[in-house]
């Protein structure tokens, strides 16, 4: 089935079999990225890369805070071992 890419209108070939909603793709055209906003009709969306940036940076602050916590409990254990 094909689609049409929402930046550059060009008609893309995309076997909707092997799509589910929320899929991410790259237009063949022009590189932007692409996620699938509805199967039936097959429609395509433009993602926003600035995002995706935000939800990374959200994602290292949490990892962040998880091992502050572990060095936290190494300190403790530290104090145990006196």
């Amino acid at each position: 089935m094909s689609a049409i890419c929402p930046e550059c209108d060009s008609v893309l070939d995309i076997d909707e079999d092997e799509v589910d909603l929320d899929d991410e793709l790259t237009c063949s055209e022009c590189g932007s990225l692409l996620a699938i906003a509805s199967l039936s009709p097959l429609e395509l969306e433009a993602v926003d890369e600035d995002d995706l940036d935000d939800e990374d940076d959200e994602d290292d602050d949490e990892d962040d805070d998880d091992e502050d916590s572990d060095e936290d409990d190494d300190v403790d254990d530290d104090d145990d071992d006196d």
